[in-house]
């Protein structure tokens, strides 16, 4: 399993060289669209699959406003809250569609965006504070789950190079169904969250 060896470290790799945006990176002006999409596409970068996908898009961003996800902006300009908003949709655009995104973040939108007790800002850095920790445990259970993959197929009738692509898909198959529960996870508190405070009907 030499060379998928190779792929878990470059795979750990590639964690530790993921960073969040921190809210000091965050201009304190207020940004036009372009520019949103300019800074998004700047700090956001390392999470691209592809070198010409695009973080963000002026049509992505019309969207999020359509579908509730995301305030308007005051004068055709976004502020830092739009900004944490938008990170927390990135992340959360890959796993779920608008309709539970926007449930998601309508506590946050409702109580934490504009004037507040407890500002966006203090909610991001307190959530995203986590994320050294994560990170660690996160790659503990990814090498946990390449070593338990490591141990399939040993006495199959199978080449060496036979035995590594099925140990390979073993453990895909391992961080596929933990996504799967995962989501499977949020989906249900979404629905608890949207049973207790039902949008209001729209017209």
């Amino acid at each position: 399993m030499k060379m998928n060896d190779m792929r878990l470290q470059s795979l750990l790799s590639h964690l530790d060289s993921l960073e969040h945006i921190d809210v000091k990176d965050i201009p304190q002006i207020d940004l036009y669209m372009d520019q949103v999409t300019t800074f998004m596409e700047k700090h956001l970068a390392d999470m691209k699959r592809y070198p010409d996908d695009k973080i963000l898009t002026k049509t992505m961003i019309n969207n999020y406003a359509k579908n509730n996800l995301l305030p308007p902006p005051v004068k055709k300009r976004y502020n830092q809250e739009h900004i944490l908003l938008l990170v927390f949709i990135y992340y959360f655009k890959n796993l779920l569609n608008f309709n539970d995104i926007e449930t998601i973040l309508s506590h946050v939108t409702e109580h934490h965006f504009g004037e507040n007790t407890l500002p966006l800002s203090e909610v991001y850095t307190e959530i995203f504070s986590m994320g050294h920790d994560q990170m660690a445990e996160l790659k503990k259970d990814v090498a946990k789950k390449f070593k338990m993959a490591g141990q399939t197929f040993q006495h199959t009738d199978v080449d060496e190079s036979g035995r590594d692509a099925l140990q390979l898909f073993a453990f895909i198959c391992e961080l596929a169904f933990d996504v799967y529960l995962k989501k499977q996870m949020i989906e249900r508190l979404t629905d608890e969250i949207r049973a207790q405070n039902p949008p209001p009907k729209k017209k």
